[in-house]
């Protein structure tokens, strides 16, 4: 089943997810689970929020650095490190949601970018354009998607 970006929800909406997402750095898998959260947004691919015991133990570690979202409130920063490879602030998560996204406190969402591979089921997923946004793009998914030059505005 194909879904259009264009039409998931301002503001965004939070939608468990049974599929099986897997996370690889430095040759090792760090994250394996079948319970993760997606958020959907106008014009965003989903980010995935995983529980923290999805996590090998040891791989994620505090980051300095925090950032404001209006929807989801004060983010935090996890450095991750697995086969002798850190990932510094490539994860994220919200120590105190507001109200709408209590579910996810404290799960950790990660930049594919920034990983060896991220998998939604046996899909190697595409990061999302841009530095900032942390968006998976899968093959069941339309664009276009915000994250290039120009599409702050969106």
């Amino acid at each position: 089943m194909t879904e259009r970006v264009a039409d998931y929800p301002r503001p965004p909406r939070l939608e468990p997810s049974h599929r099986r997402i897997r996370i690889r750095l430095g040759g090792e898998t760090i994250a394996d689970t079948q319970a993760a959260w997606r958020v959907l947004e106008t014009f965003h691919p989903p980010v995935w929020y995983l529980q923290p015991d999805a996590f090998r133990p040891g791989v994620l570690r505090p980051a300095p650095g925090q950032s404001f979202c209006e929807w989801k409130g004060l983010a935090r920063y996890w450095t991750l490190a697995a086969g002798g490879v850190v990932a510094v602030a490539a994860g994220w998560s919200y120590p105190a949601p507001s109200a709408g996204f209590v579910t996810i406190r404290d799960h950790v969402a990660v930049y594919a970018g920034r990983m060896e591979a991220c998998l939604v089921d046996d899909e190697s997923v595409v990061p999302q354009p841009g530095d900032f946004y942390g968006g998976w793009i899968t093959q069941d998914l339309i664009g276009p998607f915000k994250g290039e030059a120009g599409t702050t505005g969106w």
